[in-house]
């Protein structure tokens, strides 16, 4: 504190001696000294500007009560310019155009207004100055601390620690041409007024010069040097602004220090800024285009449309583009895998400055899919409307391939679970199919018309148990086909009572099964992955039951419609709910307090994921010792098609409809006892052909016969039937659009990928006699007559028939 009094002494000592106008010095140095050295070395410090500030002015004549007025204005104008900056996060260094507006605007024009008021009206009430002169007092007052603070603070606060700059031969020349242009300019008498004025301008390129090559180093020591010298030439009666009037040179003079200073600084704040941003966009572009994340900016132009302007290597990786085909192209056509009300719903989420997040698949340059995790954020860099939006993919295929695998082995757990129930519930319509059968064979050996009626009614007895049975193995495939990725309208009426066939029996020792359907809307989704839902929320169901007393407990499926109008499902229980503590946690993969042998751990998260995959929300709601509540929420389908009348089973023999004429029909199919079947019941209305082999049926048609229809089985040894219809594309192709194909629903990813392919017609395994014959008939009505038939049906049986 004792050493800021003798500085600021000092410096007041100096701005007295250059020039003082009515006992007010209009250039004071100590002003600036306060402030810096309360910033450096901290508000504390507030002593030794009182003692100073105060002791400068007894010294120049004013009384003890004027000078401690002119202490208190003084030190209040340095606390309260500290106070500003500190509340405003000012930075010392200078490097941001706030901080410059800070020192000048705050700290400088506002709050030495203070140490104006003060001071002045000390001196005018001490009788230094007159009455007269309050105006004009307070005016050189408040410019003399204003210059002090923008040529002097800047440099204290700057080079407390001198560090010879980087560009030092620069620095001297700088220094050197500004000192003799100074000097020329303010010092040099027999220098015309008028050429002085002109060469004043040339003082603006120095200041320039030292803000944009050393920065606000530069620009306070260029402003020092040359407010310096325009000072102490001015109050000699040197250069451009010395006239008989001191008072208005030094305001005119004071006007050029005030904008050099202001303009200096500026300057090398918005250099710094620029450098700084620069440096950051160089790091930050090298970090994005070394990330092994992709990474794509687009552009946002008038009308909505997108433009990409940038793409980094690991994204050209991914797709296979280079980064000149990816610029300039609009980054939507990348989604193309997704649907339009994706890519609408992803470009309006952008435009309205909303980020996505969402797992799609991009289009690659060779045609494949890749799945990908992408973060779309959107850019406002005006500060305004959306400019860019930058998107992060990362690629999950991998991650999908196990979520695929866990989801199938979740599945596969699941009806495994339930294996001796599914079990018993074939056996019990297969042991009555047998049954009937042997009676009908009774009945037959027995002949007469009491045979014959006995064995029709065993006959179709037969039917109604090989028709559950049916029943059992398509409930089976829904939820154990791999096609689960295929979306369609979903009726959830329909998709429950699959699953509460398969549990019931399972279900049977431990709780009453009850089925509660209200009005539902359709759900667009996968038929597959729903009903697994379903069925792994009925076998957590099951689970939380003890066996033994099912009069008691209870298992209760509701359907309904919500009140937001989304699709619901739930699936309550009686058991002994989840505690509190549990809860939180349910749908963590891994996470299962069942002993082992009963859970995995996956099933609810996998439900929560296939359940948020189609949109939805996995609700539980649980209470100890009086069950849970699992709700399956899913937003409805846009187009509400009508749900198709399913077909009732048929037990009279098929009939073709009135008018159906005979064909040729070739039955394929490497089960002989399936093909002679199939042989057998079309047989009485059309000329059939069967072989159990692929190959065989390719040399029949190479031969010149041609049929009608062509019953094909999908997956056969050596020669499948994706290889025997693209042998009749290519060489017999009016044959190929007679193919219609049939599976037994185990589909490969290879025949699934060739039947979404080809528009052909497949019928599933077991094939019911009426759909068969129908199939037939429709395409018999269809098509035309075969062309070159040249060979009768006991020719073109010749060794194939079996």
């Amino acid at each position: 504190m004792l050493g800021l009094a003798v500085v600021y002494l000092l410096a007041g000592a100096l701005g007295q001696k250059v020039v003082s106008v009515g006992n007010i010095s209009p250039a004071w140095p100590p002003a600036g000294v306060a402030l810096a050295a309360l910033g450096v070395l901290g508000v504390s410090r507030w002593p030794g500007v009182f003692v100073g500030a105060s002791l400068m002015a007894f010294l120049s004549g004013a009384s003890a009560a004027a000078a401690l007025g002119v202490g208190v204005g003084n030190t209040l104008a340095a606390v309260l310019g500290l106070g500003l900056l500190r509340w405003v996060g000012f930075d010392k260094g200078l490097e941001r155009i706030r901080d410059v507006v800070a020192l000048c605007a705050g700290a400088g024009a506002l709050c030495l207004g203070v140490s104006a008021v003060v001071g002045t009206a000390s001196l005018v009430l001490g009788g230094r100055v007159p009455w007269s002169s309050l105006a004009a007092g307070l005016r050189v007052w408040w410019v003399g601390d204003l210059m002090g603070v923008l040529v002097v603070a800047p440099p204290l606060m700057l080079f407390r620690r001198w560090a010879w700059p980087r560009r030092g031969g620069e620095a001297v020349v700088l220094a050197s041409l500004t000192t003799v242009l100074g000097g020329a300019i303010f010092f040099m008498p027999e220098l015309p007024h008028s050429a002085a004025h002109a060469a004043t301008f040339l003082l603006f390129p120095m200041s320039a010069w030292a803000a944009l090559r050393f920065g606000p180093r530069g620009a306070a020591a260029a402003t020092l040097c040359i407010s310096a010298a325009s000072i102490v030439g001015t109050a000699r009666g040197h250069g451009p602004f010395a006239t008989d009037d001191l008072t208005q040179d030094l305001l005119v003079l004071q006007l050029f220090i005030a904008t050099n200073a202001v303009t200096g600084l500026l300057l090398a704040a918005a250099s710094t800024e620029r450098q700084r941003a620069i440096g950051q966009l160089q790091l930050l572009g090298t970090t994005v285009r070394s990330v092994h994340e992709g990474v794509l900016i687009a552009e946002v132009r008038g009308g909505g449309a997108l433009r990409t302007v940038f793409a980094n290597q690991a994204l050209c990786s991914l797709l296979g583009y280079r980064l000149e085909e990816l610029v300039g192209q609009d980054p939507c056509a990348l989604y193309g895998a997704q649907g339009p009300e994706f890519r609408q719903r992803t470009r309006q989420s952008l435009l309205a400055g909303e980020p996505v997040f969402a797992e799609v698949q991009l289009t690659r340059k060779e045609g494949d899919l890749v799945w990908s995790e992408v973060l779309l954020s959107p850019v406002r860099a005006t500060g305004e409307d959306t400019t860019h939006f930058v998107a992060t993919h990362r690629d999950i295929s991998a991650t999908k391939e196990l979520q695929a695998r866990l989801v199938a082995a979740e599945r596969v757990a699941a009806v495994g679970t339930l294996a001796a129930g599914v079990g018993h519930e074939i056996n019990n319509p297969l042991a009555y199919l047998v049954l009937n059968l042997e009676a009908a064979e009774r009945g037959l050996t027995q002949g007469g018309m009491t045979g014959m009626r006995e064995a029709m009614s065993s006959v179709r007895g037969a039917l109604e148990g090989a028709e559950r049975i049916r029943l059992i193995v398509r409930d089976l495939q829904v939820f154990s086909r791999q096609e689960n990725q295929d979306r369609g309208l979903v009726d959830l009426n329909a998709l429950v009572p699959p699953a509460v066939r398969i549990i019931s029996h399972a279900l049977r020792g431990r709780a009453r099964l009850v089925e509660e359907f209200g009005p539902v809307p359709r759900v667009s989704g996968s038929e597959a992955r729903l009903g697994q839902v379903l069925l792994n929320l009925l076998v957590n169901a099951m689970q939380a039951i003890p066996e033994g007393n099912p009069s008691l407990n209870e298992v209760r499926v509701r359907t309904s419609t919500d009140a937001s109008g989304r699709a619901r499902v739930d699936v309550v229980d009686s058991g002994a709910g989840i505690p509190a503590h549990v809860l939180p946690r349910i749908f963590e993969a891994f996470y299962t307090t069942k002993s082992s042998g009963e859970g995995t751990g996956l099933g609810l998260a996998i439900c929560q994921q296939i359940v948020r995959a189609h949109g939805g929300e996995l609700e539980v709601r649980s209470e100890p010792g009086r069950g849970s509540v699992f709700s399956v929420l899913l937003p409805p389908a846009r187009v509400q098609a009508p749900a198709p009348p399913r077909p009732l089973p048929r037990v009279s023999p098929p009939q073709p409809p009135p008018g159906a004429r005979r064909g040729r029909v070739l039955v394929v199919d490497d089960e002989p006892r399936l093909a002679q079947s199939m042989r057998l019941l079309l047989e009485p209305f059309h000329d059939v052909v069967t072989t159990t082999r692929g190959g065989e049926a390719l040399a029949l048609v190479d031969a010149g016969h041609r049929f009608d229809v062509i019953l094909c089985d999908l997956q056969m040894p050596e020669t499948d039937g994706a290889a025997v219809y693209q042998h009749l594309c290519a060489h017999a192709p009016d044959q190929a659009a007679r193919v219609v194909f049939i599976s037994g629903g185990a589909y490969t990813p290879e025949s699934r990928a060739f039947i979404d392919s080809v528009p052909l017609r497949v019928l599933e395994k077991p094939v019911r006699p009426d759909v068969l014959m129908g199939t037939v008939d429709a395409a018999l009505a269809a098509g035309a007559e075969p062309s070159g038939a040249d060979a009768s049906p006991a020719a073109a049986v010749g060794g194939a028939r079996h």
